[in-house]
C-alpha cells in the first residue's frame, strides 16, 4: 500500500464510524445513565437496562435514546477514521515493509495502543458533551432551568464556567481506556479473522463476499466485546468524572473505582455491564463490516487475503 491508499484507509475508517453510532448509540445512553445514577451513593436508580430503556421511551420516546447523538456522530465518525487510519498505518511502519501471514502481537499491540492514545483527545470532549447531555434527561435530578439546551450550548458553557481544560476533564482516563482497549480490541479482531480464514482455507471453501461479511460480523463482534469487558471499570469511572457537578471531586479513576467497589462491590464497577455487551457486538461487528466493505471497494486488501 502506498501513501495514497493511507488517505483511504482514514476514509474507510469514517464510514465506519457513522456505522458504529447508528446502531450503538441507544444502548449506549442506556449505559451512560446506569453509569451516572446506579454508583451514586444515594441508591439504585434503575433495576436494569431494560428497565432503564423503559423509562426513556415512557418519559422521551425513541428520540431520548438518541440523546447527545450529534456530538457522537461527529466524535466517533473523526475518531474511528482516526483510529483505523493510525493503526493501519503505524502497522505497517513496525512491519518495515516485513509482511507477515500470521497476526503479530508485537506489532499489533503498540499500533492499536498508539491509534487509541491519540484519538483520547478527540474523543474526550465530545463524549463529555454526550455524557452531560444524556444524564440530563428521564429522571435527572437538575432543574429544567439549568438544563442544556444542545450541544453547543452544553460545550459552550462548560467552557465558560470550567475554563479550556474543562471540556478535556477526564482525559486521562479516557486515554487509558483507548489505549488498553483497542489493543484488546485489535489483537482478538485480528487473531479471530485470521483463524477464520484458515479454516476457510483448509474447508476448501470459496471466498466470497457473503463469507467475508459474516468473518467482519464474528470477529468484529468479539473484538468489541472485549474491548469493553477489558476496560468497562475505567468507562465507569469516566462518566462520574465528567458528569459530576462539583470540579473539586476527584479525577483519579482509581481512586474513584475503590470508592465505588467499597460501596457496591465489583458489580459497581461493572455498572451498566448488560447494554455495554448488548452494544458491544453488534456497533462493533457493523463498524468492521464497513470499513472492510468500503477498503474492499477502494482496491486494499489485509495481507493474509489473496
Amino acid at each position: 500500500m502506498g501513501e495514497s491508499s493511507g488517505y483511504k484507509e482514514y476514509g474507510a475508517g469514517l464510514l465506519a464510524g457513522v456505522a458504529t453510532v447508528i446502531i450503538g448509540h441507544p444502548f449506549d445512553t442506556i449505559k451512560v445513565k446506569l453509569q451516572k445514577y446506579n454508583t451514586e451513593a444515594h441508591g439504585i436508580k434503575y433495576r436494569s437496562g431494560l428497565h432503564c430503556a423503559a423509562r426513556i421511551l415512557a418519559t422521551e420516546g425513541v428520540r431520548g435514546l438518541y440523546t447527545g447523538a450529534t456530538p457522537s456522530f461527529i466524535g466517533v465518525a473523526f475518531e474511528s477514521s482516526l483510529v483505523f487510519g493510525i493503526y493501519s498505518q503505524t502497522k505497517r511502519a513496525l512491519q518495515g515493509g516485513a509482511q507477515s501471514s500470521e497476526p503479530q502481537p508485537q506489532v499489533i499491540i503498540p499500533s492499536a495502543a498508539f491509534a487509541g492514545a491519540i484519538i483520547s483527545f478527540v474523543l474526550c470532549p465530545s463524549e463529555l458533551v454526550k455524557c452531560r447531555m444524556q444524564v440530563q434527561g428521564t429522571d435527572s435530578l437538575v432543574p429544567k432551568s439549568s438544563r442544556f439546551r444542545s450541544p453547543l450550548d452544553c460545550a459552550i458553557k462548560t467552557i465558560k464556567t470550567e475554563g479550556v481544560t474543562g471540556i478535556f476533564r477526564g482525559g486521562y482516563t479516557t486515554l487509558l481506556r483507548e489505549s488498553i482497549g483497542n489493543a484488546v480490541f485489535f489483537s482478538v479482531y485480528e487473531n479471530v479473522r485470521y483463524r477464520m480464514h484458515l479454516l476457510l482455507k483448509h474447508g476448501s471453501l470459496e471466498q466470497s463476499y457473503l463469507t467475508d461479511m459474516g468473518i467482519g460480523i464474528l470477529s468484529g463482534g468479539l473484538g468489541g466485546v472485549a474491548f469493553w469487558s477489558a476496560v468497562l471499570p475505567l468507562d465507569v469511572a469516566k462518566t462520574i468524572i465528567q458528569t459530576t457537578s462539583d470540579t473539586s471531586d476527584s479525577r483519579n479513576p482509581f481512586r474513584i473505582l475503590n470508592s465505588i467497589y467499597r460501596r457496591a462491590t465489583l458489580k459497581g464497577c461493572y455498572t451498566g455491564l448488560g447494554p455495554t455487551i448488548v452494544r458491544a457486538f453488534p456497533a462493533n461487528a457493523a463498524a468492521i463490516v464497513t470499513w472492510e466493505l468500503a477498503m474492499k471497494l477502494m482496491g486494499i486488501k489485509h495481507h493474509y487475503e489473496r
